[in-house]
């Protein structure tokens, strides 16, 4: 008895795990074009990192923008970087690099999610490590 219901499991897992490898999702991440590679170039050159995150790993004092365009549009983008905010500075971008650094995070949008849970981020803004 212990023996059949040993086959059974062993084989359903073997099926699925054969499932799974077959019909798995595929999509790979695409290889950074020559505009993504500018756009990542002017993000370190523009030291974006240090206020800006990506991947909840950066600066504290903008927000994530790993999942950005996906969540408010590449215009939404655009119009932040060429005009700046209160605390953000306009970097007096031309059209061709706001549109590399908007093909960079469009790419780094594609490459999966990035959210971290409200109970996570204290008042400051700072993550909660427990």
């Amino acid at each position: 008895m212990f023996l059949r219901i040993w086959l059974t499991l062993v084989s359903a897992f073997a099926a699925y795990t054969t499932y799974l490898y077959f019909n798995c999702d595929n999509k790979h991440l695409s290889s950074p074009g020559i505009e993504i590679q500018q756009g990542q170039n002017l993000w370190q050159a523009k030291n974006c990192q240090a206020c800006h995150q990506l991947y909840g790993l950066g600066g504290y004092m903008g927000p994530d923008l790993t999942n950005t365009i996906s969540a408010r549009g590449s215009k939404y983008v655009e119009t932040y970087i060429r005009y700046g905010t209160g605390r953000m500075p306009n970097l007096h971008l031309a059209d061709s690099e706001i549109n590399s650094i908007i093909a960079f995070l469009s790419w780094v949008d594609s490459s999966g999610k990035s959210k971290v849970p409200a109970n996570k981020v204290h008042w400051t803004g700072t993550y909660i490590i427990k």
